[in-house]
This record gives C-alpha cells, structure tokens and sequence, in this order.
C-alpha cells in the first residue's frame, strides 16, 4: 500500500500556522512540489551572484548529506536587470537542488553527532558558505582533471551555484539534473567466472556476464584513482565500492543503454557522515581509516590535500589555463574552513597559541547562526564588533535546552517577541501553541503516522492532538496508524487475510495485480518496456496463470512460520512455570530465532508440499524441477516459481525476482538503497545464484553421464561415520559415566553426517542428482540405525537398557542423521567447481 502522501495537506498546516500570526519563523524540514523559492546565488565560476528563482518540481530524496530537489528555474535577476543566463544557469532550464540538511530529524541529529566527536562543532556544509563553496570548486577540478582520464568532462556532474536557504537553516548547491537510473539489476548465469574476474584472475571473456555491473565498478574504482591523483583522498570515499553503499553515487543517463560503459556520471561528492577511527560503518571503512592514518588523517571527512592538487595542476597546465584564480579562490576557502573548527586531530598545538585560528573560529560561528536563523542580521553586526559578545554567546550553547532559548531571545528579536509574548499574553499563548501542533503534525503526515483528514482534525482538536502525541511516543509510525485509522486497518488486514485468497479464486485480480508491479517495475527502472510489453502480452498463457496462482499460494504460506513459532514458544513458557524466569525467557527467544534460522520451516514445507502435489496433479516433473527443489528451502523458496519460468519466460521471470527480493534489501537502513550493493547481492542470491547452479550442475551432469552409477561406498560411509559416533560415545561414558545425547557432542553430530553425506555424493560417479541426493540420505538413516544398534548392545551389557527410551533416541537419531547428511550432500553438490573454469 503507498504512503499516502499529501502536498495539500501540509499546504494547508502551514496556511494555520500563518494564520496564528506569530513572531518566530516557522519550522519547516523540507519543500512540496510547486513552491517558488528565490536564492541569491554565487556562481562557482566566478564570485558574481544573482537572484535566481526557481520552482520545486519534485522532492528527489534525501540522506544524511541533504536533501535533492528536481527544480526549474523561473527567472534571473543580476545588477543589471532580468537576464537569460547567469554562468551555466539558463532561464527555464532544469537542474537539481542540493540543500544539506537532511529532511529527517533523526538523521540530522546523528549526522551532527559524528561531525562534532570528530571535530568539535557544528557540520560546516551545513552552516558554512566558504565550506560548501570549498567542496563545489573541488569538483570543478576534479571534472576537469576527469576529462584527461575519461576524455570527457561530463563524467562528473557540474555544480554551478551556491547559496544559502535562511528557511531550512543550510546551505545549498544548483548542479545539472542527471536523467538516469542507478543500475539494471542483470541476469547472469556465470556468476562463478564473475567472481574470478573480481579478484583479477584471467577469465574467458565468452563466459563473463553482468556488462553493466563490470562497467560500474571499473569506472569507478577508475574515479578513486582519480581523487587520489589530484589529491581529493577523502572525496574518494564517496566511490569506494568496498563501502556497499557508494554506488548510487554513480549514474547511467538515459540514452546509452546499447553500452554497458557509456554514460556513466559521477554526480555526489558530498560525504554525509564523519568517518570516525573506532566507528567504522561498512567493510570498506576498515580500509580508509587505515589509509587516512597513514595520512596523518585520524577522522576523515571530506579534507583534500591542495599541495597534490596544485602539482596535478602544474603537470597538466595546458588544460588548466583559466584556473588559476579558482585554484587561490581554493586555497583561501580551504584555510578558512578548517579553522572554522576546533579539530585538534589537525590542529593539534595550534589552538593553544595561534589567536588568528580562534579569531577565525568565532568569526565562522557567528556566520553559523546566522545561516542557522539563531540570530538576526542586526544581532550578527553586534556580534562581530565584540569578540567577547561572541564568546559568551558561544559558551550559552553549552547549556542544555535553555541556553538555546537564551540565545534566541537574545540573538532574534522575532523570537524574543515570541517568548516575551507567550509570558505576557494568554491569546499569543494559545495561537503559539496552536502553531507548533499544526508544525509537529505535518512531522506526523510525513511519516504516515495521520493521513489527510487525521491531520487536519488535530490540527482544529486538541484533545485529539494530546491523544496522537502519546501514541506517538510509545509505538512506532505504522502500528499508530492501525490503531487510529479505520480504514487503514481495514486496509492491512483485508491485504493480509483477504487479498491472497480473492488473487488465488479471482482470474481477473491477478493479471491486475500482475499489471501494477509491471507498472512499479517500470517506474524503479528494473523493468524495461520491451520486458513489460512482453509480459503483459503474457498474461493470457495457461502457464503463466498457473505459475501466478502458485506464487499467490507460496505468499500465503508467509505467517505459517511465525504463527508456528509463537505458538510452540507460548507452549513451552506455559509447560514450564518452574524455569527460573530469565532462563525461560532466553530459551523462548531461542525457539523463535530457531524457526527464523533454519533452512526448512513450516511455511517453506508447506510451498514444498504444495509444488510436489501440483507436479503429481500434473504429472509433469519437467516444468517442476527447479521449484520442487527451492520450495522447500526457507527465504529462496519464495522465488521457486520465478526462477523456474526463466527458461520459458524470462522477462517475467527476471523481473518478478528482481521486485520480491529488492523489496526486501530496502528494508535495510542505509545499506538497502536503491542502486546500492546490497540491492544487487540479494538479487543475485536470490536469482543469479539459483541459474548459475543449474548451469553449472548440468556440465557436471554431462560429465558424468559418461560414468557408470556407484553405491557400494554407501555403507562404507555409514560405517566409518558409526565408527566416529562409537569412539565419541566411549570417550564421553568413560570421562562422565553416562551415555550422552546427540546435544552433548553436538560437533561431532553435525560434522559427521554433513561430511558422510558429502563424501556419499562425491563417491557415486555417474549417478543421477537425485539418486546421489537419495543414497545421502539412506547413508544417514543406517548410520543411525547401526549406531543405535551399537548403543542398545552397549547398554544391553550394563543392564541400562530402556526399550522406550531406545526407540525415541533412535527416531531422533534417524531424522536428525537423515536431515543432515542430506544436507551435507546439497552442500556439496552445489559447491562442486564449475567444469568452464577448471
């Protein structure tokens, strides 16, 4: 279901918030569609400035480094009068919008917290023009620099502008609007030759696939290279592809899709968090923080070294003729910037002698709050006359809570008429207060905790309001909506209870259903529209109806893990009152980890159950194999059916892949973006690997066609894994005095039958795969029964012998044995070598 989003709503939150009247500006975290903002900006170029107006077309997104907006602009005003063009900036073109300031308070908080461990005050992007005209003219270098790498300066996107919003608080950027897409999630049934390509091994070109992927990563790690040559070490970080979450930072436009390497764009050089020493935040990072080390960098950020740049320059000079100026312009921003800090892991004794570093700290900061509306225009003049103003204005920021309220009733006349007035008058009270309910519930809106007419109810009720704000502060977003939204819960619960049955009986609903991910597919770019025409053209095809009914049977199977789990957990914390509390609390946790965590559940051997019976029903094992095999695996399982049209239907098949399991790698906080690795690995996990096996175990099967069937090494195995079973059984009666369970030498009855059942596999040549899979599994069914034969003879000798007791551990021992050594022998077959690569 789509959050249900509305522009007009929030319009009409923020018209009652200006109804009241008040004296503060309002607080607003980010821009709607169709707002004309007007910003005077300073061209990157040169320091001319002009006033550019613009109007929001789209709210692109946003992250810790800020938020993107798609813009037009609406007209140009410079000294001399309205004018077509200002720098690179033309009049009714559009552009992307950077304003860094993230729209979402958590992680503008968390942003700022890493920014000021590292370097002690607030994030200078943010509050700092010299900083954030610092970080434009870097990339103007470096576009530069990329047109003697890649022959082409579009290679990296172009920032033209800067300025800064006094309603968000944050400075800002205008750069060219880049039409294109992240990646194409590809098919590739060779992922065994892909890998060997990644560690730089030698592979034949015929069998690698992934083109796309391949041209990404080397233009990329090209990029890094590059930084590093001009000396932007830490701008580098931003292309890494080790840190799993770079490479959105990289785009593919829109016309160059006949060439995996054509059209790629670096279009993100600003770092959005501080890259602490002992808080590294992916695998990549491990790496950096040694590298920055080296560098004498302790926490890395977006610091370049100007001496390597300025010799870069010097080595190429023919092609940086007219930027010489911009290179001082450089060096002068630079300084300032990395002393508008304390950074004692740069400056280190300076702050201790050097007044012009403490002169340019305070001059900075004051610059800060402005940028930040902490203080008013009139308020800055005072400020710089008096560094000691200044400083205890400073030192008022360290006071919690109301050394922010002192500041502004000090720093702003509009907000110290705001508090003066909410002391003195109870109607201002009223409407001040008033205003911040319509403020915090636009918050609400946006995280879809209130949809449209909630919102404006709270807005004019405010009981109602007092009721979502407590809501608000014990339960997350989508349990507040289920709880105080009707038909929302109707909604989820009709998705959840009734929808799965209406697609399984209703023809009609599921071609519907079919249509709007086709149409969802289109709009994320994973989903060409040849690939969407074609399976829309399929939608009628006997095949594909029953391949839609079984997908619809296999998402109904969802909750029967999870109420199986719950309800053998509730079970055994009632049988067992007499546990110590904390320890049956540990052990039903255990049991529902288990259900999450093992490889066959419930749910998947019900899709499994279900797909043998469909293939019986039918009498058709072909058009069943692979989905037979993957259903009854948990998580892969959902993609069964998928996987198996691939042959037949490909583009349905690529893309109903593609949509389940990238929805899922979503989910995942700041590593599930789209574009991102994480996004690619889940769909090869859950698509490319299941091919590539297939690929690879029909070579193997081709191979062994040519040898004769072998099974006489079945009870050779079996023996040798009773012998181990015996020894260990000894060994513990002799050490403890007591027979012990298969959970006391728990290692030993893993290890054996996953190993007896690879070594059964391996040893039957020319077998088929299901027989070798059968042969495995009959090995550990007589390793169970003959060890427990060789346990009742032991026992039989001491007069222990329980026949009840017996016969359990034997049943136990068969499954468990049997599981196992099954196990061991998918294991291994699906871990042979491919033949193409020996």
């Amino acid at each position: 279901m789509a959050k249900d989003y509305s522009v007009e709503t929030c319009n009409k939150l923020r018209g009652r918030f200006a109804e009241q009247r008040l004296h503060r500006p309002g607080r607003i975290a980010r821009y709607e569609p169709g707002e004309h903002l007007c910003y005077d900006m300073t061209g990157v170029d040169g320091k001319e400035t002009a006033a550019v107006a613009v109007t929001i077309e789209r709210f692109v997104g946003g992250g810790f480094a800020g938020q993107v907006y798609q813009v037009r602009v609406e007209s140009i005003i410079t000294d001399t009068g309205g004018v077509e063009e200002f720098g690179d900036i033309t009049l009714g073109s559009v552009y992307a919008m950077k304003i860094l300031i993230p729209p979402a308070g958590f992680s503008v908080f968390f942003r700022n917290l890493l920014y000021y461990i590292g370097f002690q005050g607030p994030f200078q992007l943010q509050v700092n023009p010299v900083a954030a005209r610092a970080g434009a003219i870097w990339q103007k270098f470096i576009r530069r620099a990329a047109k003697l790498r890649f022959g082409d300066e579009a290679t990296v996107n172009d920032i033209h502008a800067t300025f800064v919003d006094q309603a968000l608080g944050s400075c800002g950027e205008l750069s060219d609007w880049v039409d294109g897409r992240t990646w194409r999630l590809e098919v590739d049934q060779n992922l065994d030759a892909l890998k060997r390509w990644q560690k730089g091994k030698d592979v034949d070109s015929a069998l690698l696939g992934s083109p796309e992927y391949r041209a990404k990563k080397r233009f990329m790690s090209e990029m890094v290279n590059l930084l590093h040559d001009v000396g932007a070490h830490e701008f580098a970080r931003q292309y890494e592809w080790a840190t799993c979450k770079s490479q959105p930072n990289c785009l593919k436009r829109d016309g160059f899709d006949h060439d995996p390497g054509a059209g790629l764009v670096a279009v993100d050089f600003r770092a959005g968090l501080t890259l602490l020493p002992v808080l590294p935040m992916s695998p990549g990072d491990f790496k950096l923080i040694y590298q920055g080390i080296k560098r004498g960098s302790l926490v890395q950020f977006d610091r370049g070294d100007l001496d390597r740049l300025g010799a870069f320059v010097g080595e190429h000079a023919e092609h940086f003729t007219d930027m010489g100026g911009l290179l001082e312009e450089l060096k002068s921003c630079e300084k300032i910037y990395r002393d508008s800090v304390p950074d004692i892991t740069h400056n280190h004794l300076r702050l201790l002698y050097s007044p012009k570093l403490w002169r340019t700290m305070l001059d900075s900061a004051v610059t800060g709050w402005r940028v930040r509306g902490l203080i008013d225009a009139g308020f800055e003049k005072k400020l710089r006359q008096s560094k000691l103003r200044t400083t205890i204005f400073f030192l008022l920021g360290m006071i919690p809570f109301l050394g922010g309220i002192i500041r502004k009733c000090w720093g702003h006349d509009g907000w110290r008429r705001h508090y003066a007035s909410i002391l003195t008058g109870v109607d201002y009270f009223k409407r001040a207060f008033r205003g911040r309910v319509a403020e915090r519930i636009i918050t609400w809106h946006g995280a879809s905790r209130l949809n449209s007419v909630q919102s404006l109810r709270a807005a004019m009720d405010m009981r109602l309001f007092i009721g979502h704000k407590l809501l608000s502060l014990i339960t997350f977003a989508g349990l507040h909506r289920f709880i105080t939204d009707g038909e929302f819960r109707r909604d989820k619960l009709h998705y959840i209870f009734i929808r799965p049955f209406k697609l399984y009986f209703n023809r009609h609903s599921r071609e519907e259903w079919m249509r709007d991910m086709v149409r969802q597919g289109q709009e994320k770019h994973i989903l060409t529209d040849e690939d969407a025409q074609t399976i829309v053209s399929q939608l009628d095809e006997p095949y594909i109806q029953k391949y839609l009914v079984s997908l619809v049977v296999h998402l109904m199977t969802l909750p029967i893990t999870q109420i199986v789990s719950v309800i053998v957990a509730g079970v055994y914390y009632v049988k067992h009152p007499e546990m110590d509390p904390v320890e049956r609390d540990l052990k039903v946790a255990a049991i529902l980890l288990l259900f999450q965590v093992i490889p066959i559940s419930p749910g998947s051997f019900c899709r499994g159950l279900y797909t043998t019976l469909l293939a019986l029903h039918d009498r058709n094992f072909k058009d069943y194999n692979i989905a037979l095999f993957l259903s009854y695996f948990k998580y892969i399982g959902y993609l069964a059916f998928p996987i198996q049209m691939s042959h037949h239907y490909p583009a349905m098949a690529r893309f109903m892949a593609g949509h389940w399991a990238t929805d899922a790698a979503h989910i995942v906080p700041v590593f599930g973006e789209r574009g991102a690795l994480f996004e690619r690995w889940v769909f090869c996990l859950f698509y490319n690997w299941p091919l590539t096996i297939r690929r690879r175990m029909k070579k193997i099967a081709d191979l062994r066609a040519a040898l004769k069937p072998r099974y006489w090494h079945v009870p050779l195995c079996a023996l040798s894994a009773v012998a181990v079973f015996v020894v260990a059984e000894r060994i513990f009666f002799r050490q403890i005095g007591q027979m012990p369970t298969l959970r006391d030498i728990w290692y030993i009855t893993a290890a054996v039958p996953l190993l007896c059942g690879g070594a059964i596999t391996l040893g039957c040549e020319g077998a088929v795969l299901w027989k070798r899979i059968v042969a495995a599994s009959v090995g550990g069914v007589a390793t169970a029964l003959i060890f427990a034969a060789a346990t009742a003879i032991f026992m039989a000798e001491r007069a222990e012998l329980s026949v009840t007791v017996m016969a359990w551990a034997t049943v136990w021992r068969a499954f468990a044995l049997t599981v196992l050594a099954t196990i061991g022998a998918v294991i291994t077959e699906l871990k042979l070598p491919d033949p193409d690569l020996r």
